[in-house]
């Protein structure tokens, strides 16, 4: 049978995830977190067209949060990933209204390729440093600001085997000294970047001399929290067996090209981490371009993805959270607690 491109990196992994969750018990509570690659300069537009992508995410996403709501009553959450270099105040300060509004938060993307350690500090603080006061954006924890990130071309700790898009080999150490609560880039499926621990929420420790730390790191369980350099979020990767002859890649993303369906749903409860009796589905997209926002906010992609989600979690008897990507580090924990 053959596999997704580099399928030797996460295949053993993805098995024993499946083996692992295949006698676990049934998860009573289920927490979906959407982190968006939000690129408005994505293919070079012009600052009007960077501007229209925002304004379009602004007259539908409320609309479309309306019309849903979780076990407790809460809105869809949407969380923009926004990237440092495509920083604009205007475009930032649309997201930031959403924010306000108690459907969406801001957390921090980046493109960087081997600019050298301090380039990176310095636009990593200063966007970190913009959001927080320019903006009311990201949150305080342990007495100073704290960000979630999700790194360009999946290149996280210089993952690359051609070394481009990162060059840090110490990079998860620099973001835990920034104050990154968690890390949501994986997972980058059938990429050369992708870890080989899936399907799992885990700690890395940083070896500053090496890339990929990620490659290996200690679980987080219930009643044992763990701890470490960075805190990995994973979303859900495994193999798709139905609606093709031939099995396809499943790693959350939502797209103009596969939207969500019941099928879906259903494998994204199967593969993503558990904690106890919790299981947390984080999913991504790349909402500013016009073919994806198109699919996901004209077309209905978003609407049937919060319903599908309700009807699935009622059907199993589970409760259903919706949750911003900080809110998803929140439930790690307490579920961590055991509690």
């Amino acid at each position: 049978m053959p596999l997704p491109r580099h399928a030797e990196l996460w295949f053993p992994g993805y098995i024993r995830s499946r083996l692992k969750n295949w006698a676990a018990p049934g998860p009573s509570r289920v927490w979906v977190a959407l982190a968006d690659h939000w690129e408005p300069y994505w293919a070079k537009p012009s600052d009007q067209i960077a501007r229209e992508r925002a304004a379009v995410w602004s007259r539908c996403w409320p609309e479309i949060a309306a019309r849903h709501a979780d076990s407790t009553g809460k809105p869809p959450q949407h969380t923009f990933y926004y990237p440092e270099e495509e920083y604009r105040p205007d475009i930032l300060e649309t997201l930031a209204a959403m924010t306000r509004q108690g459907i969406a938060d801001v957390d921090v993307h980046i493109h960087h390729d081997g600019e050298g350690q301090q380039n990176f500090l310095d636009r990593m603080s200063g966007f970190i440093e913009a959001l927080s006061t320019r903006h009311g954006l990201l949150r305080k924890h342990n007495g100073r600001t704290a960000f979630g990130f999700i790194h360009g071309n999946w290149a996280l700790d210089n993952s690359r085997p051609d070394g481009r898009w990162c060059g840090l080999n110490n990079e998860i150490t620099l973001l835990r000294d920034l104050g990154c609560y968690a890390d949501f880039t994986m997972p980058s499926g059938a990429s050369p970047t992708q870890s080989r621990i899936v399907n799992s929420i885990y700690w890395v420790i940083d070896d500053p001399l090496r890339p990929r730390s990620y490659d290996q790191g200690v679980p987080v369980r219930a009643g044992a929290p763990g701890s470490g350099d960075l805190l990995m979020i994973t979303g859900p990767l495994g193999l798709r067996w139905s609606e093709r002859l031939k099995p396809r890649l499943e790693a959350g993303e939502i797209a103009y090209q596969d939207l969500p369906t019941a099928y879906r749903i259903g494998r994204w409860l199967q593969l993503a981490p558990r904690i106890g009796n919790n299981v947390f589905i984080k999913l991504y997209t790349h909402g500013a371009q016009e073919r994806n926002y198109r699919a996901l906010l004209l077309d209905g992609g978003l609407d049937r993805l919060y319903e599908l989600l309700p009807q699935e979690c009622q059907r199993l008897g589970h409760e259903l959270h919706y949750v911003t990507t900080w809110e998803m580090r929140q439930a790690v924990d307490q579920a961590a607690s055991g509690s």
